[in-house]
């Protein structure tokens, strides 16, 4: 199996000072054959399986790369898309480090980092799907030079922004303070969200393949993709079965993995100057997000577009979590198009669908807004 190892040492660099580990090892799968090159950042539970649908839109490849075969590098000049997906640190058949310190993004863009360089790939168009885009993003900012392009799927700023609506709008009755910040944010939250709450519940107590694979199919796809029929079954029992296959073969992730990846997306943040060395780096960023998704909600996406403006496209499509499976084709057709703009050589001003920043200092009130809240709500979860 191919496996990429992360040292000690530079783990330590991404962790900080103290952060101390034994090597990590991360497996990966290539799929496609091409200059073009593309890395694929899974998010919270996920496998390197999940990009499936991107994998075969991407490449037009099903079976990975034989790794006996040279990884190809930049100055091929063959045509095609070369992908390579992974799976995360705490999942699959990745290493699973015991201590919650070891999983931040900036550790897990240091995993990414590696790969790449364990492959050879000095630059990549990197592509992130919900804990993945958080990867991505900060990954952008500590090495805006191995960027071709960046494409954020389903994406929030971490922190509180991971939280469910549901448990938002309880906030939003906690405290004055909780009520004015999000009634000035003009976001319906006044009514709490019972389904979603049920689903939180429901997935801290799933201890079984079946439970895990019943849950997982409502949170990463809406009710009306589930029920469509597909051939003499439904959309929802077909994929049922795949999930539950893949559970059973795969294996639950483990607690420690579990632990690992929430303190990863809960401890994330990106800072002003972080924000900035993306949207100054001059390569396109793509937002991607399903209007339906119950566990990252559409308004953050779009704060971030607005953040990373001029650089970001920002792309509305029906769908749940997973739009990435549920919308493939206009999810692939706009990846392509990100691709093919930066080969291009597309003026950034002509790549962006938003509306120009104005000139006031509300972006920048906003911001300092984001940070309180964010310091209030780390000392009520503490």
């Amino acid at each position: 199996m191919p496996y990429c190892v992360v040292t000690a040492a530079a783990a330590a660099v991404a962790g900080g000072a103290h952060a101390q580990e034994e090597e990590v090892r991360i497996f990966y799968q290539r799929y496609g054959q091409g200059a073009t090159k593309v890395l694929l950042i899974i998010g919270f539970a996920g496998t390197y399986e999940s990009w499936g649908p991107q994998v075969k839109g991407l490449t037009g490849a099903i079976e990975p790369v034989d790794e006996e075969a040279p990884a190809g590098d930049d100055s091929g000049a063959a045509e095609g898309v070369e992908v390579c997906c992974f799976d995360n640190r705490g999942m699959g058949h990745s290493s699973v480090p015991e201590q919650k310190s070891q999983y931040t993004t900036a550790i897990m863009a240091k995993d990414a980092l590696a790969l790449m360089d364990h492959l050879g790939w000095r630059k990549a168009h990197v592509f992130g799907h919900s804990m993945g885009s958080m990867i991505a993003s900060k990954l952008a900012a500590m090495a805006p030079d191995r960027v071709a392009s960046l494409a954020l799927l389903n994406t929030t700023g971490g922190g509180y922004q991971c939280i469910p609506k549901c448990a938002v709008a309880f906030c939003n009755s906690f405290s004055g303070f909780w009520t004015a910040y999000y009634r000035v944010e003009k976001i319906n939250r006044n009514m709490v969200d019972w389904h979603t709450i049920s689903l939180a519940c429901r997935f801290l107590r799933a201890r079984t393949p079946e439970q895990r694979a019943i849950l997982d199919l409502e949170v990463h796809y809406t009710k009306e993709y589930l029920e469509e029929a597909v051939g003499s079954s439904t959309r929802r029992q077909m994929l049922y079965q795949e999930y539950l296959k893949g559970l059973s073969s795969g294996g639950m992730q483990s607690r420690h993995g579990f632990e690992g990846q929430l303190n990863a997306c809960w401890t994330h943040k990106l800072s002003t100057k972080e924000l900035d060395r993306i949207r100054l780096a001059g390569f396109f960023v793509l937002i991607i997000h399903g209007r339906d998704d119950v566990i990252a909600q559409l308004y953050y996406a779009r704060r971030l577009a607005e953040k990373l403006q001029p650089a970001a496209k920002l792309v509305e499509l029906h769908g749940g979590h997973l739009v990435s499976h549920e919308r493939p084709a206009e999810v692939n057709m706009s990846l392509m198009e990100m691709i093919k703009a930066s080969k291009s050589n597309t003026d950034l001003e002509e790549w962006s669908n938003l509306p120009k920043k104005s000139d006031d200092n509300r972006s920048d009130f906003w911001c300092l807004l984001d940070q309180l809240v964010l310091s209030v709500s780390e000392m009520v979860m503490a």
